[in-house]
């Protein structure tokens, strides 16, 4: 095979074919996208709309007009990008190839020099696809609570709660402590933070369920090998105008003398709320604030969210058995583990993704494992074989 002189400081053909062999990949994974999410549906779709836009009784009619309007900008926002990647991608395509049999060596180096930029905007692609649920772009409710097991168990929950917590910080998310409850010896009782960011709640509904955790415990004196397990909850944080209705005769509210940290003043007022809504069982607290009247009306908030979760849960379910299907909704199943002792091992139960990286896991690299479950959770909902 003929190569360009390496005289004047040009890359061999061989490496023009490896970017060309790249950028067939980045078009393929595009056209793979783009079948699976059905843009040819969703631009057939947009059409039908425009249509009905050229009709009298839309422009009459402002509801309608607000509706109609509102759908084809949201249909726009996912097909014009697939568009333009996609004709960007295949003219690059076609240019590279003139390019390389014309050996037009300044051509080449440009065209190569998009490819990474053509990942990257895929990456963002299939990222908005993959978190196209209602409440996916929603800040995000993390409680953490300890499994059976006493001081073990609760240092298992304050293991992740950190790990939760510094994915958080890598994501630059903003983090609040709504609630930390900490345990006699070590560890946490329960936790829940608030993470604040374009479609945190989306990205971490996967977690949901009990996590395991595999270990030779601190606390044991014989040193011996002990399995402890802990559940985290993730909920969308709600709007101010959802429509649940909360009657304050279903309410308990209780006050109590915050255990965290926060100074001497948080400590010594009874400045904690704890609501517990009688009918459902739903116990929600806050205190993080140093306002009695702020940690109710956050405690509220996460008991709005909470009750929303279970009424999207109640009316999921309903809809699943009308179909004959039952779908793991990951609450309340363990979804991954991890083993630290005879090796070391992160493994989701869910999609077989692994590591041996272990304490980079817990520094909050989980990313891995929530793209896994987002790619194979899309595949499942579409009925395709899963790789």
């Amino acid at each position: 095979m003929a190569t360009f002189t390496r005289e004047i400081g040009i890359l061999e053909e061989k490496d023009y074919r490896e970017s060309q062999r790249e950028l067939k990949q980045v078009s393929d994974m595009l056209n793979e996208l783009y079948a699976s999410v059905n843009i040819e549906s969703l631009k057939k779709r947009t059409a039908e709309l425009q249509e009905q836009t050229q009709k009298d009784e839309f422009w009459q009619n402002k509801e309608l007009f607000t509706k109609i309007n509102k759908e084809i900008t949201a249909l726009k926002k996912r097909v014009d990008p697939f568009v333009g990647l996609m004709t960007e991608v295949k003219e690059t395509t076609e240019l590279f190839q003139m390019a390389l049999q014309d050996r037009d060596v300044d051509v080449l180096n440009e065209l190569s020099s998009k490819i990474d930029g053509y990942r990257k905007k895929f990456d963002e692609l299939e990222t908005l696809e993959l978190l196209s649920g209602e409440d996916d772009a929603s800040n995000a409710f993390v409680t953490i609570h300890p499994g059976a097991g006493g001081t073990e168990s609760q240092d298992w929950a304050n293991m992740l709660f950190r790990m939760y917590y510094r994915w958080g910080e890598k994501k630059g998310f903003a983090v609040e402590f709504i609630d930390y409850t900490p345990g006699e010896e070590a560890g946490i009782k329960s936790a829940t933070m608030l993470v604040k960011g374009d479609y945190a709640f989306g990205l971490l509904k996967c977690e949901r369920g009990i996590h395991r955790l595999v270990r030779i415990s601190p606390f044991d004196a014989n040193k011996r090998r002990h399995t402890s397990f802990a559940s985290v909850e993730v909920i969308p944080e709600v709007a101010e105008d959802i429509d649940i209705e909360i009657r304050e005769s279903d309410l308990r509210i209780d006050t109590y003398r915050s255990s965290g940290a926060g100074g001497q003043h948080v400590n010594k007022t009874d400045s904690a709320v704890r609501i517990t809504h009688l009918p459902t069982g739903i116990v929600t607290q806050c205190q993080n604030e140093r306002s009695q009247h702020k940690n109710k009306a956050f405690a509220m908030k996460v008991l709005k969210a909470r009750l929303y979760e279970l009424k999207k849960l109640e009316f999921e379910e309903k809809q699943q058995e009308k179909i004959g299907q039952k779908k793991d909704i990951s609450w309340g199943h363990q979804i991954r583990s991890y083993v630290f002792q005879p090796y070391t091992l992160v493994k989701d139960h869910r999609t077989g993704e692994e590591t041996g990286s272990i304490d980079y896991v817990f520094d909050g690299e989980i990313d891995r494992f929530i793209y896994a479950y987002l790619r194979g959770k899309r595949t499942a909902d579409q009925g395709l074989p899963q790789e």
